[in-house]
């Protein structure tokens, strides 16, 4: 199906901004500031200065049908009485989190020990069990100042710092009605990854005029500085400016990894959301990862295996693209459901129910280190997150923890926040309740 011209515009405008700043910043390497208006930024002699944890991009895995990620990682196997697949590829198997032994699901033992030492898993509630509910879990039920979404409040506080094309996260497709994005109360448009490659894949697409668009935008600096700009200024200029064989390597480095896009699976949406980080065009960008769905009737969980084995692995592809692109130590990974599934071996009858008392997120950075935050206490005729000491980040059965269960949504949001560059200050006012967890942090 041909995009039309006015679509194919907008994703062009979306991507690279007004004046196509973002795409002439990355063909010339130039910060997006001094290429608006070199007088000014040249005269103030810098470029926006970063806190002191450098910002992380993010990117983010959001689901609205509630998987059961909670019921295979770490710390779900801390007690017996908990149901897991009794599919071989889900046995329980030992992992090292920075030094220490815990048992998950195979596949996640799987990953790269690398990996694991920054993986993070936060035990916590969501306090719903309604699947229309995401964008009020992604609030933090109300606790982010305005009723702005977490994503969207990091993105805005980060923008500045990375510089990117825009201040708001950017969503990729499929997704559902209740998986949409706002920022600021501002619904966010979805960009599947087959548009992403449609639209910068052709040669004669913006990819493709890169070194055209990096001489002509070089050519037009060094003439100003030359009338206008000094010693310090111009060498500032050489500091960040791409060759012309940087330039092309960006070129076909992207468009190779666009040509390789052809639906919208996870791995395609790992694959555009890499291409989107290196083009600089949003702090967050939000994807959808399936990891065993809606499973109320799921005959000996074979369709949360099947989408934990895939989703696991759709991980450890994430990881392989930013290493490549040299972005590993860049981009943090986080997914946060809507809420988790019913754990209960007694309570199972070949599927799970809806579970708001527990979920996990899963946190993958180098702000984070190998660790399991939180756990499980038995409530009723299920289980749910424990309270937890802020300090060490270990779960304290009986609400006794410093971080009350009521406040562990809200702890969740200001430890990927904190760990993700935003400044703590601004963290504990704009997020009304919980704490930043320190033994979540590396």
């Amino acid at each position: 199906m041909t995009m039309d011209a006015s679509r194919r515009q907008f994703l062009i405008r979306t991507l690279f901004g007004a004046g196509m700043l973002g795409l002439r910043s990355l063909a010339t390497g130039i910060p997006m500031s001094i290429l608006a208006d070199p007088r000014r930024a040249l005269a103030a002699g810098s470029t926006t200065a970063c806190p002191p944890n450098p910002a992380q991009y993010i990117l983010f895995s959001s689901s609205g049908n509630g998987d059961p990620v909670n019921a295979n990682v770490p710390g779900a196997y801390a007690m017996t009485g908990i149901a897991h697949p009794p599919d071989p590829a889900m046995a329980p198997t030992p992992l090292m989190l920075a030094g220490k032994q815990y048992t998950a699901a195979a596949p996640w033992a799987l990953l790269p020990q690398a990996m694991l030492d920054r993986t993070c898993f936060f035990h916590h509630g969501t306090y719903t069990d309604q699947h229309s509910d995401l964008g009020e879990v992604m609030t933090l039920q109300g606790l982010v100042l305005q009723r702005d979404m977490l994503v969207s409040m990091v993105a805005a506080q980060l923008a500045g710092c990375l510089g990117t094309v825009q201040s708001e996260p950017l969503a990729l497709g499929p997704r559902s009605s209740s998986e949409a994005l706002t920022a600021q109360g501002r619904p966010q448009p979805i960009l599947s990854p087959v548009a992403l490659a449609g639209v910068l894949s052709p040669p004669a697409g913006p990819l493709g005029q890169i070194q055209r668009i990096r001489d002509a935008d070089l050519d037009r600096l060094n003439s100003w500085c030359r009338q206008n700009g000094n010693s310090s200024q111009r060498a500032f200029l050489d500091r960040y400016a791409n060759s012309q064989q940087q330039a092309r390597n960006i070129s076909a480095s992207l468009l190779g990894t666009l040509a390789n896009i052809r639906d919208n699976s996870p791995d395609s949406q790992v694959a555009a959301a890499v291409v989107l980080f290196r083009m600089n065009v949003s702090p967050v960008v939000s994807i959808h990862i399936p990891f065993g769905g809606d499973n109320h009737t799921d005959s000996s969980l074979a369709t949360e295996t099947r989408e934990t084995v895939a989703g696991v692995a759709a991980i450890g592809n994430l990881w392989t693209q930013l290493n490549a692109a040299g972005l590993q130590d860049r981009v943090t990974f986080a997914m946060m459901n809507v809420f988790g599934r019913t754990l209960s071996a007694a309570r199972y009858t070949n599927g799970r129910d809806h579970q708001g008392d527990h979920h996990v997120t899963v946190l993958i950075g180098k702000p984070f280190k190998g660790s399991v935050v939180g756990g499980l206490e038995p409530t009723n005729s299920d289980y749910r997150a424990m309270s937890i000491d802020s300090a060490s980040g270990a779960g304290i059965a009986g609400g006794t923890g410093d971080i009350p269960f009521s406040d562990t949504l809200a702890s969740v949001g200001k430890t990927l926040a904190a760990g993700c560059g935003v400044d703590r200050g601004f963290v504990d006012q704009d997020i009304r309740r919980g704490k930043v967890v320190p033994g979540a942090l590396a």
